[in-house]
């Protein structure tokens, strides 16, 4: 699997803690990708197996221009083995989406997944988050993504927000995922400087449990299951890239500030710096067996799967399964088919579990 960072933005986001840089002009975004296609040139050997995944994210992959886009779709055949790519994903935001921008993206023949970011259905609480599109943008966008023949698509919300977001004007139909993201506040971000400041107040914690609750029950009962605490599919539709992350499956991550995992080794790429050549490998860390399990629990945790037990070292089941009584006591976590499970109250506290769960 790969992932590529595109590192641009027309404009951040006020709860955005994600490394990017704001809208480029052309000639950066070229040399954007000529260090990226050097990049791949270096790396390729690194990625020795057909990939059954890509996935561009950002920032704003739908920023690019089409030529830019069918660069690194012509880069990636020439230096990876695509003959058997289950998903190809590229993110995007619906004030890019065009039927011009759709049918070119559509026509390089490898992206066959759109992750829409619309966030909110209310303009209100768009603005309120630094969102350039409109609710009836979003919606447009939808639909003529479908008529471009984008069958495959997922939609990203925000709950959280001030104002809970209603679905009545959103066609279900038109989409086969769904994440809803509960808004974190950010150090160093500008909506944390606007809460700080009194001029944005958030709801309290019982609030946004509500809405998550409220957001479930509304995506089930549209046909969409919960695989992941915030994702939601049709059967058969989940994000083979992202089920592949909380799996613990190596990947090759191309772009600034990218990261890459071979199995044993997180490795992470600098960020971006045009001017002298684009970014460079800058650290690496080896996984100890403990860290190595750590982060099985996790990511997890996250999941509706749960921790595997065939995946525990036989040298943590034992403590595993003591420290998992209380959680199973409570309704958190069920046990069944040789798996720990998180119940959907057990999604809300999986990262406090995971932190009991931990060894040193």
């Amino acid at each position: 699997m790969v992932y590529i960072h595109v590192p641009f933005c027309h404009r951040k986001c006020t709860y955005c803690a994600f490394y990017s840089h704001g809208a480029p002009v052309p000639r950066r975004l070229t040399a954007y990708v000529d260090a990226l296609l050097d990049e791949m040139e270096r790396r390729k050997r690194e990625q020795a197996h057909p990939i059954r995944t890509v996935y561009l994210g950002g920032g704003t992959p739908s920023i690019l221009p089409l030529e830019e886009l069918a660069r690194i779709v012509e880069g990636l055949r020439r230096c990876f083995d695509l003959s058997q790519v289950e998903e190809a994903t590229v993110e995007a935001n619906p004030e890019d989406l065009t039927p011009e921008y759709l049918l070119g993206l559509k026509a390089l023949g490898l992206f066959n997944r759109l992750s829409i970011g619309i966030q909110s259905l209310d303009d209100e609480m768009l603005r309120l988050i630094g969102r350039r599109h409109t609710a009836t943008q979003a919606l447009d966008a939808l639909e003529r993504a479908h008529e471009a023949g984008f069958h495959n698509i997922s939609v990203d919300f925000i709950y959280g927000l001030p104002k809970e977001f209603q679905f009545s004007t959103f066609d279900f139909q038109l989409v086969t995922h769904l994440s809803a993201y509960a808004l974190t506040v950010e150090n160093g971000t500008a909506l944390a400087r606007q809460v700080e400041q009194g001029r944005v107040v958030l709801p309290g914690e019982d609030e946004v449990v509500r809405q998550y609750h409220e957001c479930c029950r509304t995506f089930e009962a549209q046909g969409f299951g919960q695989y992941e605490i915030s994702n939601f599919c049709r059967p058969g539709c989940h994000s083979r890239h992202n089920s592949r992350y909380w799996d613990r499956t190596p990947y090759l991550g191309l772009g600034p500030s990218a990261h890459s995992f071979d199995g044993q080794r997180r490795r992470w790429n600098s960020p971006m710096d045009l001017d002298n050549g684009g970014w460079e490998m800058e650290n690496e860390e080896v996984l100890s067996e403990a860290d190595a399990y750590n982060e099985l629990l996790m990511t997890a945790l996250r999941t509706t799967r749960g921790i595997p037990l065939a995946m525990v070292p036989d040298k943590y089941k034992k403590e595993l399964h003591q420290k998992m009584q209380p959680y199973i006591e409570c309704g958190w976590i069920t046990v069944g088919d040789d798996h720990y499970r998180p119940t959907r109250e057990g999604l809300l506290h999986a990262d406090g579990m995971a932190a009991e769960l931990f060894v040193a």
